[in-house]
């Protein structure tokens, strides 16, 4: 029973975090490895993905009755991530994932030094493509960052908010707003391979599902209360953490 309290509580966390800029997983799945050390890896991230999945659909409901979302944008990276991240997914299982364990803390802290180097940086929602352009860079970015969000996936949702707002021009809330609603296809894809691995828990996802659901409905309306400098410093303070906690995992742990 205290078990399940602990997996809630951090599930609420994950989605609330996860619901302003992304990195929920940090919270979320390495409570879920410390509860159950000896189960398969693989059930514990398939049930991850499974309460994520309401998580991020709900936050990203919530974004869109409130934000104008830019679905020229959303829509081409989302369906993307969604076909990239089974290819991701199935990659792993041929391809050992070491060398992105070792260089992800190294493009973390790039992120990082960039973001706090220019203050106005997502400031402003000022989109700088429009048209077929805008599409295909929405592509390439839905098929990178789907592609990693299946063979590795650490800081998935925080890649999204960055690249949204240095690739395309967005804000930090417009960027977040969009990065929801490829995660969510990104967490689809996910569930789907492993479900059908038969690395499923129904029940304890279905029950974080509803801790992630409440911590999305705050955390997305924490993010649209505060603005674009809010999502900004909490994306500093996320960006930071996996910085440690990658670092950690690349270059102590083994």
């Amino acid at each position: 029973m205290v078990d399940f309290w602990v997996l809630g509580i951090a599930a609420f966390g994950a989605g609330l975090v996860d619901a302003v800029v992304g990195g929920g997983g940090l919270i979320q799945l390495p409570t879920m490895f410390t509860v159950f050390p000896n189960m398969a890896p693989a059930t514990l991230i398939g049930t991850n993905k499974l309460a994520s999945i309401f998580g991020t659909s709900v936050a990203a409901v919530s974004y869109a009755r409130r934000v104008a979302i830019a679905w020229s944008v959303a829509t081409p990276a989302a369906l993307a991530a969604l076909i990239f991240a089974f290819l991701g997914a199935y990659t792993v299982t041929h391809v050992s994932a070491d060398f992105m364990r070792t260089a992800l803390p190294v493009v973390l802290v790039l992120v990082a030094i960039y973001t706090f180097a220019k203050k106005d940086f997502g400031s402003v929602h000022a989109p700088i493509h429009t048209g077929a352009k805008e599409q295909s860079l929405a592509l390439v970015v839905g098929a990178a960052i789907g592609f990693y969000d299946g063979f590795f996936g650490p800081g998935t949702g925080s890649f999204l908010v960055f690249l949204f707002v240095r690739v395309f021009g967005f804000d930090f809330l417009g960027a977040s707003a969009v990065a929801k609603v490829v995660n969510v296809a990104c967490n689809f894809a996910g569930l789907v391979w492993f479900g059908y691995a038969g690395h499923l828990i129904w029940q304890l996802g279905l029950t974080m599902a509803v801790c992630q659901i409440a911590g999305s409905l705050i955390g997305s309306r924490m993010a649209m209360k505060h603005g674009s400098g809010f999502v900004r410093k909490l994306f500093l303070v996320v960006v930071s953490v996996l910085i440690v906690k990658t670092g950690y995992d690349a270059w102590l742990r083994w």
